[in-house]
């Protein structure tokens, strides 16, 4: 019997269980005995997903600088963009170990996907899912829970990369209108963005406790992008910088309370640690196994190097 949160999936498990299974690994963020029936479900449809659709082209994508847009949208119609969400707002509705087996599996096929993937997940989703009112829930969730929109979220300056309390970049209250001024930099998901969750102060003699949240979209008068980084890699995963000129931002806007953004800010990233474990998980296990299948194909001496005792060490 399938659990509530898997029942709330509806077509998208059930029609990724119809697809042919790649044997499952027992390395992982659990092991495979440990994992509940919707947990394996879940594991086998990203497992492969990652297999079939994301390693066959995560090199190309990669040496292009080339987004996944189609693969993307195909990730939210799985669920995968808001896997913790409310099903009421796109959400899957499920579990934190279920966001972590997901980026593990999709990252292992291709870490741009797994960025993307956990970027929206952790940075987007979750601070406008616990700090927005319904009314955000409706216009800011839903889209970019579903897939249907890319977020990103705008902490780091070119100054103040872990100092969230610093920022220097200012929103103003002008009537019903917030103005917000500022840099912000090296933001994931930033070049194909739709929406995103924008820190800066409001009150600069409250320090860390002046920091207010706000939601922006793209397309809005002072808001710009700067030009894509170019990376070492990771690189079908857009990161850029984000130019706050005179934009001005309805009140309405504001995530939390004025005042709360250090708070948001902090509550996100620590959700966001899971995403990076799983996503290194993911990389360090499609590593060994390319090894492992390298080791199998590479001859020398009149054998597979894997029949070497230096290699079997390892």
């Amino acid at each position: 019997v399938l659990s509530s949160a898997t029942r709330r999936m509806g077509w998208r498990l059930a029609a990724a269980a119809r697809l042919p299974v790649a044997a499952a690994s027992r390395r992982g963020v659990a092991t495979w005995s440990q994992l509940s029936d919707e947990h394996k479900m879940l594991r086998e449809m990203c497992r492969n997903f990652a297999d079939t659709e994301l390693k066959p082209n995560a090199g190309e994508w990669d040496k292009k600088h080339e987004f996944p847009a189609d693969h993307v949208k195909m990730m939210g119609e799985m669920g995968l963009m808001g896997v913790a969400q409310d099903p009421d707002y796109g959400g899957a509705g499920m579990d934190a170990l279920s966001y972590a087996i997901a980026v593990e599996e999709i990252s292992r096929g291709c870490a741009s996907a797994g960025v993307i993937m956990s970027a929206q997940n952790s940075l987007y989703c979750e601070p406008v899912g616990k700090f927005g009112n319904k009314k955000q829930l409706e216009e800011w969730l839903s889209p970019c829970a579903s897939g249907e929109k890319i977020g990103c979220f705008a902490l780091s300056e070119p100054g103040n990369g872990s100092d969230a309390g610093a920022q220097s970049c200012q929103a103003v209250l002008d009537g019903d209108h917030y103005v917000i001024n500022g840099t912000k930099n090296w933001i994931t998901n930033g070049p194909q963005a739709d929406k995103a969750v924008v820190f800066a102060t409001s009150d600069k003699s409250k320090k860390h406790k002046g920091v207010s949240a706000f939601l922006v979209d793209k397309g809005t008068p002072g808001f710009s992008t700067g030009k894509p980084e170019d990376k070492l890699g990771i690189r079908a995963s857009g990161t850029c910088s984000l130019i706050f000129e005179n934009c001005r931002v309805p009140k309405e806007n504001l995530l939390g309370q004025e005042g709360e953004g250090f708070k948001i800010a902090m509550v996100t990233l620590d959700g966001g640690r899971i995403g990076i474990a799983a996503q290194a998980l993911g990389i360090a296990q499609a590593s060994l196994e390319a090894s492992v299948e390298y080791s199998q194909q590479r001859v020398a001496f009149d054998a597979p190097i894997s029949k070497l005792q230096a290699i079997q060490f390892k």
